[in-house]
């Protein structure tokens, strides 16, 4: 019977620290702290955002200019690629057959079948 008046003034503890707790948490000088933290984190997420929209701004500027870079090396590319590309038709009619009967006959062989 020793172990029921245990738990039992274990719970009347438990319940008049609640009540005091709840009357703790409800006082003014609660309230303060409360308001004090909460402007602390309003003023820490402005400046968060702050800090965010600066790297969206640097992150936009790098895409742009990423994009800048890759545009000119293209256009190098395709310069370079005009001056190398030889003409494929020569002046003999008979050299030109042989190179169309070669490609025509590697088309007709399939992907990985060479004659």
């Amino acid at each position: 019977m020793d172990w029921h008046w245990k738990y039992f003034r274990i719970l009347g503890a438990g319940v008049l620290l609640g009540s005091y707790g709840i009357r703790l948490l409800t006082s003014r000088d609660a309230k303060k702290v409360y308001t004090c933290g909460t402007a602390a984190v309003l003023r820490m997420k402005d400046e968060v955002l702050k800090d965010v929209s600066l790297v969206c701004e640097n992150c936009n500027d790098i895409v742009a200019d990423a994009k800048e870079i890759n545009e000119q090396r293209q256009a190098e590319l395709d310069a370079q690629q005009i001056e190398e590309k030889p003409d494929a038709r020569t002046d003999d009619p008979e050299e030109n057959d042989c190179r169309a009967g070669r490609q025509a006959e590697l088309l007709s062989a399939g992907p990985g079948r060479r004659r």
